[in-house]
């Protein structure tokens, strides 16, 4: 069964899709895998291979959330975007770790083509991925983004995942609009730009049997996290967050991680985002990484 055409192109009162967008998916990207205690675990790429960036999704997401942003970031890194395994197009697990999931990190950069450490970039849960990757593997990574994460206990989805007011057993849908029009964020987010959605939604399905289901597993999202400053305080590399002004971070985080871990950390705040945003501040976000990511370079080269 064919996907239906996009929104922009079915609903005349959607707004226009921004050329910007249109550009950043019809970017080429390469595809690598890798196999990581026995499971096939797969990555997209783009730019050229040399010094390089691996994003990571949020809980029930996959590395499609990034398409619009990734580009964005190639002129001057080799960009990877990761399906953890029980995400996206990488395989399940019968149990599911946060070392698992660095060891999975580490590995689909080296097969995608990044040269010496990566500087790796977490959203919500991949947050916490991403400071327990640097945790774990100290001077092999360059630097640490968390995006969003919270500081305690589960990120939106483990917690809607808890109380199984979303990411219960996955359902099957009999036609593709049907699955189309039961997207939803966790947590919800109204302010999210039409055409950003529809691109997520369409790629969180897959066709099984002539009906449609989402590709995450929801074992996945049922996982106690360790406190972010027991993490922080494990690494050796440069940490910055960037925090959504209406998201699940507090405005207090950089100083509640400098009295709880003695490091200080820059927190920049996107103006107006909500969690996710990706799907809501784009181009703040854009701009905010390009600027860490040109700032730690100089740094580094200085």
């Amino acid at each position: 069964m064919l996907p239906e055409p996009r929104l922009g192109d079915t609903d005349p009162t959607a707004p226009p899709i921004p050329a910007w967008f249109s550009a950043a998916l019809a970017t080429r990207a390469d595809h690598h895998e890798a196999t990581v205690h026995g499971a096939r675990v797969v990555a997209r790429s783009w730019g050229p291979p040399g010094p390089g960036v691996i994003l990571v999704h949020g809980g029930a997401a996959h590395s499609h959330w990034w398409d619009h942003v990734a580009p964005a970031l190639s002129q001057a890194h080799r960009v990877v975007a990761v399906d953890l395994s029980g995400h996206g197009d990488s395989d399940h697990r019968p149990r599911y770790l946060l070392r698992t999931w660095a060891d999975e990190i580490m590995a689909l950069g080296r097969a995608a083509g990044i040269e010496g450490p990566p500087l790796v970039i977490g959203h919500s849960m991949g947050g916490w991925v991403a400071l327990a990757t640097g945790a774990a593997y100290g001077s092999a990574v360059a630097g640490i983004i968390a995006i969003d994460a919270p500081r305690r206990g589960g990120a939106p989805g483990e917690a809607a995942s808890a109380t199984r007011s979303a990411f219960g057993p996955r359902r099957a849908y009999a036609s593709h609009a049907e699955a189309l029009s039961r997207f939803r964020t966790v947590p919800e987010q109204p302010d999210s730009l039409p055409f950003i959605l529809d691109h997520i939604a369409r790629t969180s399905l897959r066709e099984h049997d002539g009906t449609w289901t989402w590709k995450f597993d929801p074992a996945a999202s049922r996982r106690d996290r360790p406190p972010a400053s027991a993490l922080v305080a494990q690494l050796t590399c440069p940490l910055a967050i960037l925090r959504a002004e209406n998201g699940i971070m507090s405005a207090d985080i950089g100083a509640s991680l400098r009295a709880e871990t003695g490091r200080w950390v820059p927190v920049i705040e996107i103006p107006l985002a909500g969690h996710h945003i990706m799907l809501d501040q784009p181009l703040s976000l854009i701009s905010a990484l390009r600027s860490l990511l040109s700032l730690w370079a100089s740094e580094r080269d200085g």
